[in-house]
């Protein structure tokens, strides 16, 4: 614990000091990858455990890496995971403070928000229909500790998953109205389209995203309950965040949302 502590204070240090560190990664050479896995984790959470501390809650989790591009780039094969913390959490149209975040940048999401816990140790993706209150419009502002985004697989662990904020829709949307694999969606600044994809780019369905998530929470005894946010994972390229802009996901299914940064 004394190993992830350190680690997670360079991560700390950086955002309350608003300059990102070096990459950590070289502090977990020489394990294997199993320990290198556990090890990123309790660096998260040590950083988790500090926000609950100052009075923050977690109300969900967000997924990441479950596109197979960024997968190859970083030269895994499973996507991760981060907290969701409350004041991370932007209504559609309220204007971003851009100076909260460091290396901001935006994708667009499917966003399923659940009416019942996930507790079994194999779900099938009928447990998540089943589970699932409702799906929102969301666009992740995914941000860095680390300088440059120059990171790996434990480095984005580490930094709980790269979460910055998130801004939801409003407008709720039963799963029985929506074609998740086949969706498209097209995010814009200005007339400038910055990133287009499917919900086919997040791991074959945003359901096989969530299934993988609710499984893994299980095995580590955080199961999924009823209320919290579940951000599936990017249905298209990251795009970089320019202050003062305005980023709009449109996304079939649903109305547009907005990331509005002053």
């Amino acid at each position: 614990m004394t190993e992830a502590v350190h680690i997670a204070d360079l991560l700390w240090n950086a955002q309350q000091r608003r300059k990102p560190c070096p990459p950590v990664r070289e502090r977990f050479e020489g394990k294997t990858d199993q320990a290198q896995t556990a090890l990123a984790y309790a660096v998260q959470q040590v950083n988790v455990a500090r926000h609950l501390s100052a009075g923050r809650r977690v109300v969900g989790r967000k997924i990441g890496l479950t596109s197979p591009a960024v997968q190859k780039q970083l030269g895994v094969d499973r996507p991760d995971f981060g907290a969701l913390l409350d004041d991370m959490a932007i209504v559609d149209g309220e204007p971003i403070d851009t100076s909260r975040l460091l290396q901001p940048k935006v994708e667009a999401e499917i966003a399923l928000v659940l009416g019942r816990d996930l507790t079994r140790e194999r779900h099938t993706v009928a447990d998540l229909i089943g589970a699932t209150a409702h799906a929102l419009a969301a666009i992740e502002v995914v941000d860095s500790r680390v300088a440059d985004w120059n990171i790996r697989y434990v480095d984005t662990v580490a930094d709980n998953a790269s979460a910055g904020l998130f801004v939801l829709g409003t407008q709720p949307v039963a799963l029985a109205n929506l074609d998740l694999a086949g969706l498209m969606m097209r995010m814009s600044q200005g007339e400038e389209t910055v990133s287009q994809g499917n919900g086919a780019a997040c791991l074959g369905n945003p359901l096989n995203a969530a299934r993988w998530l609710a499984d893994t929470l299980v095995q580590l005894g955080t199961p999924l309950k009823a209320g919290d946010i579940v951000l599936t994972g990017a249905l298209g390229p990251m795009a970089t965040v320019k202050a003062g802009q305005t980023y709009t996901a449109q996304i079939d299914g649903f109305a547009p949302v907005r990331a509005i940064f002053s």
